[in-house]
């Protein structure tokens, strides 16, 4: 795999790891700025009664009254612009009719297009009161996150993201899921390179200042094992556990990492999150 310089290359995933300029992280700044806003937004409707298709109509209005495009609307035969992932499914959960419940917790998932750019994150959040078991996997799985952009600087492997991540999971008796990775974008949404949530130490790719991907663990409350559905998009564990994720579009600076989908009312840590929901 060969590093190229994004603005001589096409905008589709040619298995090169694209590096961006200025240019590039100003764009992806705009669009993980708005996407971040959405899930915001969405932290005051996340309570008891709703329904994941009324957040899905939310965030769709949102976008469109932003200038914005949904990335996932009609991506590969999708037809909702949110994923959203319920108690024991991983990822890639479909919006639907059934209203959320009291103890549910809930990843949403929004990918945003803004002058070309992609947006992408991911956040969980709790519905009245959960288990205790519950908000500990939300911390140890936020906390695996932000060890892992912590370790992104150039020359440092992407195992050694993988690896800081994976330690911290797997001491707090968790599991990290494996069939689902990170990945690069810009201006494609899901581009080179694969970044894999667990790892080996000095192993992989170095990086270098210009990448561009996402960070968004997947976490179990029991075993690592997961399956897909038949409606060919949710992933569930194969325990019935609870699982969890939290995602950020980052770049790669000259001294660590940028991320561009922090919230910018600061609302996406899970405790703050459980605050806006009780409000």
């Amino acid at each position: 795999m060969n590093f190229v310089d994004a603005a001589l290359v096409p905008a589709r995933n040619t298995g090169n790891v694209k590096l961006y300029g200025p240019e590039g992280f100003a764009g992806m700044r705009k669009a993980g700025r708005l996407a971040a806003e959405c899930l915001d937004m969405l932290a005051g409707e996340v309570r008891e009664g709703v329904s994941t298709a009324r957040l899905d109509d939310l965030a769709r209005e949102f976008a469109l009254d932003h200038g914005a495009l949904p990335a996932c609307l009609f991506y590969r035969g999708y037809r909702h612009t949110i994923c959203t992932s319920l108690n024991h499914v991983v990822c890639h959960g479909i919006p639907g009719p059934r209203p959320l419940r009291d103890g549910d917790i809930l990843n949403i998932d929004v990918t945003f297009v803004v002058d070309g750019w992609h947006g992408d994150t991911s956040r969980m959040y709790a519905v009245g009161e959960t288990r205790r078991k519950a908000r500990r996997l939300l911390d140890v799985t936020y906390e695996a996150l932000m060890i892992g952009i912590a370790a992104v600087k150039p020359g440092a492997t992407l195992g050694d993201l993988g690896a800081a991540m994976q330690a911290y999971v797997e001491g707090h008796r968790c599991a990290v899921v494996r069939e689902f990775c990170g990945h690069g974008l810009g201006q494609v949404f899901h581009d080179a390179p694969n970044i894999l949530h667990f790892g080996t130490r000095g192993e992989g790719m170095a990086l270098k200042a210009g990448m561009l991907f996402t960070i968004e663990p997947m976490v179990n409350l029991g075993s690592s094992g997961v399956k897909v559905l038949n409606d060919g998009w949710t992933a569930v564990t194969k325990d019935k556990q609870l699982s969890a994720q939290f995602e950020h579009s980052i770049g790669v600076t000259e001294t660590g990492a940028e991320i561009f989908t922090a919230s910018p009312t600061g609302v996406d840590k899970p405790y703050l999150l459980a605050q806006v929901g009780r409000a």
